[in-house]
């Protein structure tokens, strides 16, 4: 009893009520099998590709199989819109995560028999990817329907800090086991875990009430409007969204700066990842335990320093200094998501709030795909140590103009930013 006590201490008041629902605690057991399997398949991906794909063409196949693994979600969104958009939130999470562990399980059967192509394996992870944005609206509605309201951002923060934790084991594991083993098999793990998300979501009692309907295009639509009226907050989109596209090339660029410039095993790949999700979840826990903090500035230079941790890259810095400034850059990146969420949560008028949410997450869903397969050709024609170096370089570069943009806002007589700090709640 003493034990429990004290547990419940550790754990903040605002996360106790929603850890208390019996079904959501299942829920997050699916959710964190699958996000493991995606922490996986983040270095698996790449990796697959690297063996697959001709020596010369490496970084063109790379970028496409990493962008095919999450781009057609955006396609996914739009052609199904008419025939998913009042799909109940259940049926929408169990037929992406069955739609995605198929997909996902037919690649190791291909490698096995040795069928597998570049061009094959790209169209199986456009597939696996086709109704993952309708999965992630189907996720987030299915939490909405089944807590209150005062519970659901407890509940988002929890499972969204789930996937940052993914990025810690999940590389570690891909990275030992595509050396020893083989990146097929790392994919077929992570269809596995889909597939348990898929038995445990099917066999737990939900609610199917559709009182809270998913994200549609029209929801999308309206939101955009929102946001064109509010222009601090369309500023905050477009920032969000450039930041998301200049990530995207990393993605790219770090497995074949491991293999290429490096000439190292795939260990080394899965402990830049794992640093890197140490440093986010670090990062993200210090950041949310402050009570007040200037959200606008804090972004910036967010901005700023993750562009600052890629250029060590570019200047042939050695190994064991790029390692610690991806770590850092983790715990820079990392608080980022929540702040930008909290702002709009706090610049928005609360009747506007959901559709403005949905024309943010609908703008996202297309940035870091974007940029990943913009990494494929960059990644040939410049090298991997200049991508990543050029990349930093550019994101230091939107830093600054969004710092300037920022300090102009902010001259007397003029409207827009608010200059005094905005509450964080925790």
């Amino acid at each position: 009893m003493k034990g429990t006590r004290r547990l419940r201490r550790l754990v903040p008041a605002a996360y106790r009520p929603v850890l208390a629902d019996r079904v959501f605690r299942r829920l997050v057991i699916g959710f964190a099998v699958s996000y493991l399997g995606d922490g996986m398949s983040f270095v698996a991906v790449a990796w697959l590709a690297i063996e697959l794909a001709p020596e010369a063409s490496a970084g063109l196949w790379v970028g496409g199989a990493v962008a095919a693994y999450t781009l057609p979600g955006v396609v996914g969104a739009l052609v199904f819109g008419r025939r998913l958009r009042r799909m109940p939130a259940r049926r929408l999470l169990l037929a992406d995560n069955v739609v995605r562990g198929v997909f996902l399980g037919v690649v190791p059967l291909a490698w096995l028999t040795g069928l597998l192509t570049p061009p094959l394996y790209v169209v199986l992870l456009a597939g696996s990817s086709l109704l993952h944005a309708w999965g992630s609206a189907g996720k987030y509605t299915l939490l909405a329907e089944l807590l209150p309201d005062d519970q659901r951002l407890a509940a988002n923060t929890l499972v969204s800090s789930l996937s940052f934790a993914a990025t810690i084991a999940g590389p570690a594991i891909a990275g030992v086991l595509v050396t020893y083993v083989s990146a097929a098999a790392v994919l077929g793990l992570d269809a596995l875990t889909y597939v348990f998300l898929a038995v445990l979501v099917a066999r737990t009692r939900l609610p199917e009430s559709g009182q809270v309907s998913p994200v549609d295009r029209t929801a999308a639509r309206g939101g955009l409007g929102l946001l064109r009226s509010h222009p601090e907050l369309l500023g905050l989109l477009m920032l969000t969204w450039f930041f998301n596209l200049l990530y995207g090339p990393v993605e790219v660029a770090l497995p074949l700066h491991v293999t290429d410039d490096l000439h190292a095993p795939g260990t080394l790949l899965g402990l830049y990842w794992m640093l890197f999700g140490i440093g986010a979840v670090l990062g993200g826990l210090a950041v949310g335990a402050l009570r007040r903090l200037p959200l606008w500035p804090v972004m910036v230079v967010i901005v700023i320093g993750w562009g600052l941790s890629l250029l060590p890259f570019g200047v042939h810095a050695p190994t064991a200094v790029t390692v610690a400034c991806f770590t850092l850059g983790g715990a820079i990146y990392g608080p980022f998501v929540a702040l930008s969420v909290t702002l709009m949560q706090a610049k928005s008028p609360p009747q506007h709030l959901a559709a403005m949410l949905a024309a943010r997450s609908a703008a996202l869903l297309t940035a870091s795909p974007l940029g990943t397969a913009l990494g494929g050709p960059l990644t040939t024609a410049l090298g991997p140590r200049a991508t990543l170096g050029g990349s930093g370089l550019v994101t230091v570069a939107l830093g600054v103009v969004a710092c300037v943009l920022l300090l102009a806002s902010r001259r007397p007589g003029r409207s827009g930013i608010e200059k005094r700090p905005a509450p964080i709640r925790t």
